[in-house]
């Protein structure tokens, strides 16, 4: 499950690396024992008023918790909520991330992960990196995109195909006509498609670039009207640490416009934005953002927003509304600006799916957004691991969240069997969701 700790077993390092990774477990373990005593909050933050916590910065020591990877048993599922049921749709992916329905009904599956970018420096980079690779959250990455295809309507994808490989951490995918797109971290390509086509041909036109590395995801989203594209570009950094330069073009939503090619900044402040969708009333953008770390297990939340064109959401400077980060160096006119999200997810949650789920689409179920939480790795009590519905009425979350499947972790919360990433609808109703520690697209509609 991409843990590594066996890789350099006989060698004569081997002795010294098992030795600096128990320190790193004992000084870690120490510090989430200290962080508990502090108190943790009670309640979480979530919705439109949350109550988030006073700040109480961690320093160079913040709280790592995260569960091993360890996959489903065979026959084994998430759990899903009363009224629904699961089932695996695809198995035996290798990390996937992000799902795109085609119009013919073929479903295609970006297989991606997190690369090592060099040696680590400091005790909690060494212990970040021992942390994700445990959890299976770093490694090399497949940096391919398979087709599947239901072609008797059972639920389950008989034939897979090799859609395309020797990408670059491919994430978000859309298709508009005869073009197929996809988000790679270092841009987004264009490539000719066929329907029905099970490979695509070429390397792709490059349309535009981003920066690599920090958070990698592009997600993709098309305009309603298919002239254009917006994209996820999270930043670099955690709070700007390497200063705002190296943070250009990042922590935002990109518009790229399809005929002229031209792309601008649309909404800024956004830490890290991942999955996008159109709330299909009043037309308007949504968006789910994983907040910063280091302040507490709840402040700030993650959250679900509605984006404005020319909108600033705080990063690096403030967080929900003019909250002022006092680890940051001011620009008290951008926490003028600064745009209060409208929904809050719970603090590192690490929300990344979103899809708009239609009324009646699922039983039980009104209209709202779908989010595929990942869970989160720092804080000393998980949270996230599980997919959930917001409501919406009159084009805005309107209640509390609440569970579609769950029942990723072990009862001790030690092991996690999966974590959920991307989610997408069906032509006839299904909900997919990809699974990147368990390797499985799962596949949610009613009993």
């Amino acid at each position: 499950m991409g843990n590594s700790s066996g890789k350099h077993s006989g060698s004569k390092h081997s002795g010294k690396n098992s030795a600096f990774a128990r320190v790193v477990a004992v000084v870690g373990g120490a510090t989430l024992r200290w962080r508990r005593l502090q108190g943790v909050p009670q309640v979480q933050a979530v919705g439109t008023a949350p109550e988030i916590p006073q700040a109480r910065p961690q320093g160079k020591l913040p709280t790592l918790k995260m569960p091993t990877a360890r996959g489903w048993a065979p026959g084994q599922t998430p759990l899903a909520a009363p009224g629904l049921k699961v089932n695996a749709f695809a198995t035996d992916f290798k990390h996937p991330r992000w799902i795109c329905v085609l119009p013919n009904g073929d479903v295609t599956v970006a297989e991606a992960m997190q690369e090592g970018s060099g040696k680590p420096r400091t005790l909690f980079e060494h212990a970040m990196v021992s942390t994700m690779q445990r959890a299976a959250a770093i490694g090399k990455s497949p940096n391919r995109i398979s087709l599947l295809r239901d072609a008797d309507g059972d639920g389950v994808a008989e034939l897979r195909h090799t859609f395309a490989e020797g990408l670059n951490q491919p994430f978000g995918m859309a298709l508009a006509g005869d073009t197929f797109y996809v988000g790679n971290t270092d841009g987004i390509l264009a490539f000719g498609y066929t329907p029905g086509a099970t490979r695509l041909s070429g390397p792709g036109k490059r349309l535009c670039s981003f920066k690599p590395s920090g958070h990698w995801t592009r997600s993709l989203l098309l305009s309603p009207d298919g002239s254009k594209l917006y994209a996820g570009v999270g930043s670099l950094t955690n709070i700007a640490e390497g200063g705002m330069a190296v943070e250009a073009g990042r922590a935002c939503i990109v518009e790229l416009d399809l005929a002229s090619g031209a792309s601008r900044p649309y909404a800024t402040g956004l830490r890290n934005p991942v999955g996008t969708a159109w709330e299909p009333g009043s037309g308007r953008l949504w968006t789910v953002v994983n907040e910063r770390d280091g302040l507490g297990d709840e402040t700030p939340p993650d959250y679900l927003t509605s984006v404005a064109d020319g909108g600033f959401y705080g990063w690096p400077y403030c967080y929900w509304g003019k909250t002022v980060d006092e680890r940051v160096a001011q620009d008290p006119a951008l926490v003028a600006r600064a745009l209060t999200p409208d929904y809050a997810l719970g603090g590192h949650t690490a929300s990344l799916g979103l899809c708009w789920l239609p009324a009646g689409t699922l039983p039980g179920y009104g209209a709202g957004m779908v989010i595929g939480q990942h869970g989160s790795w720092n804080r000393s009590t998980l949270s996230g691991y599980r997919v959930v519905h917001v409501p919406f009425a009159d084009g805005r979350p309107a209640g509390p969240p609440r569970d579609i499947l769950s029942g990723f972790l072990s009862a001790d919360e030690q092991e996690s069997f999966g974590r959920p990433v991307g989610v997408a609808l069906t032509a006839d109703g299904a909900l997919l969701v990809a699974d990147d520690v368990g390797d499985v697209v799962w596949r949610v509609t009613g009993a």
